[in-house]
């Protein structure tokens, strides 16, 4: 299995709309990814590591795939409206990791 997550990095001008990200965006690529995507799951940054401390990110976005071929597959043909929309809901480039989940 597939892990894609996208961070947002947090920073004193990160401009990001949580509920744009989750009521439009994280919607049009599920529809648009279909039964290939397994899973979504949207975290809001709280804090990071001592109390009061900024969260690192101020958004992470993690999808499911049963492979990186699904992933391809699924989400190149439509990279460029996904794209697209970014600038609807921040001002920052999202840092994009992909992993493979290892059950233990």
């Amino acid at each position: 299995m597939i892990k894609v997550s996208v961070l947002y990095p947090n920073g004193p001008e990160t401009q990001f709309d949580t509920e744009y990200y989750k009521n439009s965006h994280l919607p049009m690529i599920a529809e648009s990814l279909g039964d290939a995507l397994i899973s979504m799951e949207f975290n809001i940054g709280v804090g990071g590591r001592a109390p009061g401390e900024q969260a690192p990110f101020v958004a992470i976005a993690h999808l499911l795939f049963d492979s990186l071929e699904s992933f391809q597959t699924s989400f190149g043909p439509h990279a460029e409206k996904f794209a697209a929309d970014v600038p609807n809901y921040t001002n920052i480039e999202g840092q994009i990791q992909i992993s493979e989940i290892v059950s233990l």
